[in-house]
């Protein structure tokens, strides 16, 4: 049966649709969507699982898009995205571990970390060796899963700059390549907070239609778009911070 959505369901759902779009792009969604969650009365454990559960649709639609177009180089996404589903059911467990009295402060903490890493993101520079590429990116995959799994927003700018830096890749190729670890890392933490009951799913499938949407709309302008959009959404996001 379709979720009823309510009046508490509705910014949240509207803030999915943006949120998708601008994830499947340039990474960042989540900073739209924690506080959307928290804004709604939802505790800090409890927001940050829903969250995993609303964002998996907007990383399948953007993945499924960007496979569409050719640009997931599944050779090497059969190694980190494992790398980062493992990752991040490490960090998601670490979630579960933390009493909200803590947790609290420590996600605003780290929705200000994460808005400063999207502000100071640097320039990739083009060029670099490549040497051991798929074994750095494959390390970057598990790290960025813990962080993906403990707390989430900034992982796709993390993973866009990271990627495009140690491979020497476009921005609009490490956007494709980032999604597949993203994906692999949502649905994990998804899982897992699912597992223990930690999903108000009431309001995580109220998401799912925008983050559908919005995911599969954000990975078709960036195959359409290139390093252009990306840079562009980029700079969206921290205007809107």
């Amino acid at each position: 049966m379709p979720p009823n959505v309510s009046g508490t369901d509705a910014l949240p759902a509207l803030v999915a649709l943006v949120a998708g779009t601008v994830d499947a792009i340039a990474g960042g969604g989540g900073l739209l969507t924690v506080p959307a969650l928290l804004a709604s009365g939802l505790p800090p454990h409890l927001a940050l699982a829903t969250n995993k559960g609303q964002s998996v649709f907007g990383a399948a639609a953007a993945l499924a898009r960007f496979s569409h177009g050719g640009m997931v180089p599944f050779r090497r996404a059969r190694w980190t995205a494992p790398l980062g589903f493992l990752g991040a059911l490490v960090g998601a467990r670490l979630v579960l571990a933390v009493r909200p009295e803590v947790l609290r402060p420590l996600v605003l903490a780290l929705l200000v970390a994460a808005a400063v890493l999207v502000l100071l993101r640097p320039r990739v520079a083009g060029g670099r060796a490549a040497s051991a590429a798929v074994a750095r990116a494959a390390a970057l995959a598990f790290a960025v899963g813990v962080y993906d799994g403990f707390f989430g927003p900034g992982t796709g700018t993390l993973l866009i700059v990271s990627l495009a830096g140690l491979l020497s890749l476009p921005l609009q190729q490490a956007s494709a390549e980032a999604k597949a670890i993203n994906f692999a890392s949502n649905l994990a933490a998804a899982l897992l907070f699912a597992t223990q009951g930690a999903v108000v799913w009431h309001t995580a499938l109220s998401m799912a239609a925008g983050q559908l949407v919005g995911g599969w709309l954000g990975a078709h302008l960036t195959v359409r778009g290139g390093d252009r959009i990306v840079r562009w959404v980029v700079l969206c996001v921290v205007a809107a911070l």
